[in-house]
């Protein structure tokens, strides 16, 4: 669990050129520059108010949204399951989600030096060495969570952390790829929190149709990280990120982003036919078709409107996460 202690020596003789021909402005350059030499100071530094930012809270949602869909696909009464659900919640977010964040930013402290040179560690305001104390903190935090869920929770949060760290860090380090990284991030927020919210309430094997659901929409996720991505565009084509975007171009990542998401919600609403939960079918076809023209809105305009519709779009294809969990409640 080492990251590069300096920089490559062929990579940053070259990163202000690149950096302007970006078209980035000369004040932000030398932000960067200066983040760039913050994120290998040695020495323990931490503000606390600096925390919770590198944590990224506004990531733990999607863990958190998977895991209670897990939950309600069971059937199972929620008044009488609070306290699992509240812990799993707890577990899927504020501390695995948390941790992954903060593993990432360790990794990718000197990419986030040009993408986000406010970030924590780039900013100075956290070292290195007190992102690890931090990481370990939660991941010990999360095991005794999960302990006190099931034993076999435990397990399941144990696979998340090597999960967290193939995606980020050496030597398999997924997200220089983003075929790849995409996939381990959609399969661990969406289907192992969907999964373990299952598991956790039953304490027996999920049913077939919550499985297919959990793969589905992991694999729909893969859309919503090449999304993600198109917010790091430029520190990824100086760092050789091979995100979507830096692979297919803009527009051709829009188009690949709202095929897959649309994609995963008919085979999930394949699924409602089947099951003849004609009420949900309804919704989650609805839902569906609210997205085609905000999609039209993206593709035409991807670099700006990225953003906008993973703040937006997104939210309906999450919400229909949630509709489908309910329709195939036994």
């Amino acid at each position: 669990m080492n990251g590069n202690d300096t920089l490559h020596p062929d990579i940053q003789p070259s990163i202000s050129d690149k950096l302007r021909m970006s078209g980035v402005s000369a004040s932000r350059q030398r932000a960067i520059q200066q983040a760039l030499e913050n994120v290998n100071k040695p020495g323990f530094r931490i503000e606390p108010s600096a925390i919770l930012p590198l944590m990224k809270p506004v990531t733990w949602f999607p863990p958190m949204w998977a895991f209670a869909c897990g939950v309600v696909s069971t059937g199972e009464p929620l008044a009488s399951n609070w306290s699992i659900l509240l812990r799993g919640v707890i577990l899927a977010g504020p501390l695995m989600c948390a941790m992954s964040q903060t593993m990432n930013d360790y990794f990718d402290r000197e990419v986030d030096a040009i993408n986000e040179p406010d970030r924590p560690i780039p900013s100075g305001k956290i070292s290195k060495s007190a992102s690890w104390l931090i990481t370990f903190g939660l991941i010990i935090t999360g095991f005794l969570v999960a302990l006190s869920i099931h034993p076999y929770v435990v397990a399941i949060a144990f696979v998340g952390v090597l999960m967290s760290h193939a995606y980020s860090g050496p030597p398999i380090r997924a997200k220089r790829n983003g075929w790849f990284g995409n996939l381990i991030v959609g399969l661990a927020y969406e289907g192992v929190a969907w999964l373990t919210g299952s598991f956790a309430i039953t304490q027996g094997v999920p049913s077939s149709e919550t499985i297919a659901l959990a793969i589905i929409f992991s694999l729909g996720a893969h859309g919503i990280m090449t999304l993600n991505d198109f917010k790091s565009v430029v520190g990824d084509n100086i760092r050789k990120v091979a995100s979507i975007p830096v692979q297919l171009g803009e527009k051709k990542a829009a188009v690949l982003a709202s095929v897959i998401m649309d994609l995963a919600q008919i085979a999930a609403i394949s699924i409602l036919v089947m099951k003849e939960s004609w009420t949900t079918t309804a919704l989650a076809l609805l839902l569906l078709v609210a997205q085609l023209p905000m999609q039209k809105i993206l593709i035409a305009n991807p670099g700006e409107k990225a953003v906008w519709y993973n703040a937006f779009g997104t939210l309906l294809y999450v919400l229909s996460m949630m509709v489908c969990a309910a329709g195939i409640r036994p």
